[in-house]
């Protein structure tokens, strides 16, 4: 084998078909459909129980705090908002800005963060677990698999934060959008809608 067959060749444009078009590199878009396919899973189990089963799962919800989760979606877009904010600033060659943006979506995710882990110790506190009902063991499940979402975005938003490239920054700030829709979904069935 030649050294120039083992040259890097630049990729075609087509080689991801319809992923092409979207911002970053295509395998975080080909790891977000497949985090969304294991969410509405999860949430078609949640409405599927609720069905079967509508008081035990009134009675949980009745134990939610609402105006909480209510306070951690806004806290949660706007994170969102930042990192599309930072994205725009690496694709406009300034990394110094994208780096502050980046900052702002981490801090905030950590704000998520603390608001979920307060939300948390208040159900237990009110006697809510895992096995308390279907309705906790479902809600701790998703709340919890979306918990580790935000940890994992923050961490990639992190490592590509440093540098602020374009595209690095962006695939980043698109699986940070997919917790942004989970999360946009996950409330209203979880806290609203009874």
């Amino acid at each position: 084998m030649t050294v120039s067959a083992l040259a890097y060749e630049p990729e075609t444009t087509e080689r991801w078909g319809l992923l092409d078009g979207l911002p970053g590199d295509p395998m975080m878009w080909v790891l977000i459909l497949s985090e969304l396919v294991a969410f509405g899973l999860l949430l078609g189990a949640f409405v599927v129980a609720r069905t079967v089963n509508p008081v035990v799962f009134a009675a949980g919800q009745a134990m939610l705090d609402g105006p909480l989760a209510a306070l951690n979606t806004v806290v949660l877009v706007t994170s969102g908002w930042a990192a599309a904010r930072g994205a725009a600033a690496a694709r406009g060659a300034s990394p110094a800005v994208a780096r502050r943006w980046i900052a702002l979506a981490i801090l905030l995710g950590a704000a998520f963060i603390a608001v979920k882990l307060t939300e948390y110790g208040r159900e237990i506190a009110a006697g809510a677990g895992l096995e308390t009902s279907p309705f906790f063991t479902l809600y701790f499940l998703l709340t919890g698999f979306h918990l580790l979402h935000v940890v994992l975005g923050m961490v990639i938003l992190g490592i590509v934060g440093r540098h602020s490239a374009p595209t690095s920054v962006e695939t980043a700030t698109a699986f940070w959008h997919m917790v942004d829709l989970v999360w946009i979904v996950m409330f209203p069935i979880l806290y609203l809608v009874g």
